[in-house]
């Protein structure tokens, strides 16, 4: 493969999560590092900042700053969550990003993201090589929602497990502060995957669990749920549950009451409001004090609760997409396989193909889910565990987390 030498686009792209700067600051080092990479550069918002020629030259940044990626949650570079056409219909788009592509002799594109980024990563670069342009382009996972196929898991997805877990624990103790009866209801993100809400499992090893768990890989049926809550209710005078934001009944209708407030670029709907509508039903069929709890942002940001393998797996992910890149790989996604074999956790980067990446769910194995459908199994647990390890070193300012504080620099600026 010849040496291919040109500009770099790096962007973040979707929900945010707390070590998506982490995969930034692996890329933005590696390809700094990179002989044949003349220049990078961040995209101000995603692939909007592409298309409306808003770049950051990284070149610029001071290199302590973007050390402290690792540790900083949310985009740094700014996100965004824009769907591209299908470029046989409408290829405009297409057109302005290959001229800013050439504008700057961009020849490694690098996106960071979940299932739509890879389906905006893919789209890109089927259209590049349609054309003739030489573009070396990459996917970086990321999405807490850990849904990405073709991959074990995905950055992000375990210390916001570590957080949900955490959370459940924490109030589970404040839950059985009073000798008086109460019901507690955790609503945790996951539209179609259950993975987060799973994740509340977690907290059962301090022996502070829910006792219930509702999964959208299973469908909803309020009257069990209702008589599920009832029963552990009237035997402990408590119950704490713990539910994923996308359950659906069995015609595919979100419980949730919010389903219809707004949609996103992709014209997902926003969920949210399952908490409360719980514990309202909840309240007028037993009586009982209940509370609705919502984790909502705080679970995709508790950076101070991060996981260390995934702040490492992160970085290394960025890392590994450039030096992929610079060795002639394009049109992939880089992907953990990994091994729980007698307790012992490894992991490894892979490079999957988009077309498998794109627009596909992975979901909880229904096995992993107790046959009751409200709660889950030791293979959940194993799984998760191994994911959620270690807390790393994070640098204080008065006594508060010191965050990368980036010069953004435009282009245009210069």
């Amino acid at each position: 493969m010849s040496e291919l030498r040109g500009a770099c686009i790096i962007g973040q792209s979707g929900g945010p999560t707390s070590v998506i700067n982490a995969s930034a600051q692996g890329a933005i080092q590696a390809a700094l590092k990179a002989d044949c990479i003349t220049r990078v550069l961040g995209a101000a918002h995603g692939i909007k900042g592409v298309l409306d020629d808003k770049l950051y030259d990284m070149g610029q940044e001071d290199p302590a700053e973007l050390e402290l990626l690792q540790n900083t949650p949310s985009s740094a570079l700014g996100s965004c969550r824009y769907k591209l056409a299908d470029p046989d219909k409408d290829d405009t788009d297409y057109q302005r990003i290959l001229e800013i592509f050439k504008k700057y002799d961009v020849h490694y594109f690098f996106y960071n993201g979940g299932n739509d980024s890879m389906d905006t990563c893919n789209k890109i670069s089927k259209y590049m090589q349609k054309v003739g342009y030489e573009c070396r382009i990459m996917g970086i996972p990321k999405t807490i929602d850990n849904d990405l196929n073709g991959t074990d898991h995905c950055p992000g997805f375990a210390s916001a497990a570590k957080y949900i877990a955490t959370s459940c624990a924490e109030v589970w103790q404040d839950a059985h502060v009073y000798d008086t009866g109460m019901v507690t209801v955790i609503e945790i993100m996951g539209r179609h995957a259950g993975w987060l809400a799973a994740s509340a499992a977690l907290a059962s090893l301090t022996g502070c669990g829910p006792d219930l768990l509702y999964l959208p890989e299973v469908d909803f049926d309020m009257d069990k749920f209702i008589a599920d809550v009832t029963d552990i209710y009237n035997k402990t005078g408590k119950c704490l549950v713990a539910v994923s934001e996308g359950i659906h009944y069995a015609d595919g209708r979100f419980v949730s009451e919010a389903e219809t407030s707004a949609t996103d670029g992709f014209g997902h709907a926003q969920l949210g409001g399952l908490a409360v509508k719980l514990a309202d039903i909840i309240k007028q069929k037993t009586g009982a004090k209940v509370r609705g709890i919502e984790l909502s942002l705080l679970q995709r940001c508790g950076a101070h609760l991060a996981s260390h393998v995934d702040v490492a797996e992160a970085k290394m992910a960025g890392r590994v997409a450039v030096e992929a890149a610079v060795a002639g790989n394009t049109d992939k996604m880089v992907a953990f396989k990994c091994t729980r074999d007698g307790g012992k956790y490894t992991c490894e980067t892979v490079l999957e193909p988009l077309d498998i990446v794109a627009n596909f769910e992975k979901k909880v194995p229904r096995e992993w889910i107790n046959a009751a459908g409200n709660g889950v199994e030791q293979a959940f647990i194993d799984y998760a565990l191994p994911l959620i390890q270690g807390e790393p070193d994070r640098p204080k300012e008065s006594a508060l987390p010191r965050f990368a504080r980036l010069k953004k620099v435009l282009t245009t600026d210069m």
